[in-house]
């Protein structure tokens, strides 16, 4: 199942469609593409999906989501997605090409 999450923008670099930022999503950071929104600022909520910042939204409203997600313990996903992502980098290519060979 795909969400669109909320999270709070920490940083923005880049210009235009090369926009990305750093997002907060209840303590996972992760890097986001911020070309869907051109008006967030730091410190603005958005909408995250795939990457993208989709949309804006206030504060009491992220919260709210945060809390649901806690409910369904959702926010921990987040976290291991990105650890099997870092394991699958410092693994590297050796390990496919074994298992290729047979």
């Amino acid at each position: 199942m795909c969400l669109a999450i909320p999270g709070k923008l920490l940083s923005i670099e880049g210009k235009d469609f090369e926009r990305s930022g750093k997002v907060n999503f209840g303590g996972i950071m992760k890097d986001v593409n911020l070309a869907y929104v051109p008006e967030a600022k730091v410190d603005d909520y958005v909408i995250v999906h795939v990457g993208f910042a989709i949309s804006i939204l206030d504060e009491s409203e992220a919260n709210k989501v945060f809390e649901y997600l806690k409910e369904m313990d959702e926010l921990g996903e987040l976290d291991e997605s990105s650890e099997s992502s870092e394991s699958l980098e410092s693994s590297g290519s050796s390990g496919s090409s074994e298992s290729l060979g047979s």
